[in-house]
């Protein structure tokens, strides 16, 4: 059966790779408008370096010539430039801040930057010397260089910001419409409870079989106790110092006796008691729910190992199963309300433990291990309780 969630899943996903896709796209558009304008202060450059040549190679002889030459040269307002000699010395410089100290090591250090970044242009003058434009990226293409990766991080930032909102306000109303569910199925509970308790009453005064008047007790019993659990989510149940091997005992006692005869139940508990500060009606609704999820793994046959081990701030109960197993893929996403691979029922068993575990008691709720064909293991971490009864 397909779940709500895998959909919601792909919704992520889908948006996750449009947006990467959108972010992708403007930065390899940036590249490109920064490669035109590199190629254009290249092109820039040579013309600068051209309008050197004949300023160099044909003195005052030209006026008209020169001063369009003279506006060529005093033109380049933003290209840090050198001019140099065959021995690199310097010549001319332009739009380059220099020291106050150590120009002609300045001078050098600028030289072999702009040499290991290819930016050389030669002037072959009419003599047969040579100079050489040595010159570096404007301050407008330097910023360009960073602007792609800037806005890269503000997507990124936008998208983190976006998701972390719709998430938040996902839960928020997934919250709501939980706590509206359960308290209203506590209310309607209620009543045909509060009848049955009446109507057994009347059928003892009629002298009906009092064995039979005790089971039906029993029953209506267990209805008040899931009226009690339901009523208390949504808000924070009272918590006090409990034993996780008797919680965990006589919850199995009532699930043992209501499952085919087929599952064997094997239980490792601690010597000493193990104390956790818990409501012990909410967590033996988790071993209820882990206990019908186990059994629904392994189709009504094979075994349940409870164990419980003390550590030295938490105590860890693993539940075991010789189920189906589970896909890594999932080990998450079998929490989320909604998932379920059985062609009947809600999938709200494992996304109430994990609530009842995580929210009510602080603890921690995860597949320590899965094989597919072999069986899965869930572990339960919570916090050891370290005063006295």
């Amino acid at each position: 059966m397909s779940s709500i969630y895998d959909s919601r899943q792909r919704f992520k996903y889908g948006f996750i790779f449009v947006a990467l896709l959108i972010a992708i796209t403007s930065v390899i558009i940036s590249n490109m408008l920064i490669k035109d304008l590199a190629k254009e202060e290249r092109q820039n450059m040579e013309v600068w370096a051209e309008a050197n040549r004949v300023m160099a190679s044909q003195g005052d002889e030209f006026n008209v010539d020169m001063n369009l030459i003279l506006k060529i040269l005093e033109g380049n307002t933003t290209i840090p430039v050198l001019l140099c000699d065959e021995n690199d010395n310097v010549q001319e410089y332009r739009n380059i801040e220099l020291p106050e100290k150590n120009i002609e090591a300045f001078f050098l250090s600028k030289i072999k930057e702009f040499k290991s970044k290819g930016q050389v242009i030669p002037i072959d003058l009419d003599d047969g010397t040579f100079q050489y434009i040595y010159y570096d990226d404007s301050v407008i293409l330097k910023r360009l260089f960073i602007f792609p990766y800037a806005q890269l991080a503000i997507v990124f930032i936008f998208i983190a910001i976006s998701f972390l909102a719709l998430t938040s306000t996902k839960k928020a109303e997934q919250n709501k419409v939980w706590v509206g569910l359960s308290k209203e199925t506590a209310h309607q509970l209620g009543t045909p409870i509060s009848s049955l308790i009446a109507w057994i009453e009347y059928l003892r005064i009629k002298n009906m079989d009092p064995q039979l008047l005790d089971e039906m007790a029993k029953d209506i019993k267990r209805l008040e106790v899931v009226a009690e659990r339901f009523s208390k989510i949504g808000s924070q149940p009272d918590s006090t110092p409990v034993d996780i091997n008797n919680s965990i005992r006589t919850a199995l006692e009532y699930m043992q006796t209501r499952v085919s005869s087929k599952v064997k139940f094997n239980i490792y508990l601690t010597d000493k008691p193990a104390l956790v500060l818990m409501n012990d009606s909410l967590f033996a609704w988790v071993i209820e729910n882990l206990v019908k999820n186990a059994v629904d793994a392994m189709v009504g046959q094979g075994e349940i190992t409870f164990r419980v081990e003390v550590c030295k701030k938490n105590v860890m109960i693993d539940v075991s199963d010789t189920g189906k197993g589970i896909p890594k893929s999932k080990f998450s996403t079998i929490f989320s309300p909604g998932y379920t691979t059985k062609s009947r029922g809600w999938g709200l068993g494992l996304s109430l433990v994990k609530r009842i575990i995580e929210s009510y008691h602080g603890g921690k709720i995860y597949v320590r291990s899965s094989e597919i064909g072999r069986g899965t293991t869930f572990r339960i971490e919570l916090r050891k309780y370290k005063g006295g009864l």
